[in-house]
This record gives C-alpha cells, structure tokens and sequence, in this order.
C-alpha cells in the first residue's frame, strides 16, 4: 500500500459519505416537504380557539409585568 494508494481511497470515502449525507438531507427534505402538503391540504394547521386567561391580581409582582410583557409581545408576533 502506497500513500497515493491510500489517500485515493480516502478521498473516496469521503466523497462517498458526503454523497450519502446530502442524499439523506434530500430525502429528508422531501419528506417534510410532502407532510406539511398533507397537513394544509387536511385543515390541520388550522390554531385552535383560545382559551380565556384568568386575569391577574391588582398586587402582582414586576416579574409578573415582565411575564405579561412577554406573552403581549409573542400574540403581536404571531397575529
């Protein structure tokens, strides 16, 4: 075994494992792909209604505050 014999054979390996992960991220692309299809096409993705929250008492905490901040912060975001 010579050193180009063997840097040959490493340099085939790794393109070997590098073609193997693409193709898996490939696939795996696809696949997410086809389920988000099926999940819009069935109404799935629809949200779910709301759930009234009950309210907080006058005498909170400021961490209390910054939780209600947050949470005002991330329904703005998503709606």
């Amino acid at each position: 075994m010579t050193i180009s014999y063997m840097l040959g054979q490493s340099l085939v390996l790794t393109l070997l494992g590098i073609g193997v992960v693409f193709a898996f991220i490939i696939v795996m692309i696809a696949c997410l792909t086809l389920v988000h299809r099926i999940v819009h096409s069935l109404k799935l993705d629809a949200e779910a209604e709301e759930v009234p929250v009950a309210s907080v008492p006058a005498a909170a905490s400021a961490g209390t505050a910054h939780i209600a901040a947050i949470a005002a912060a991330v329904r703005a975001k998503q709606g």
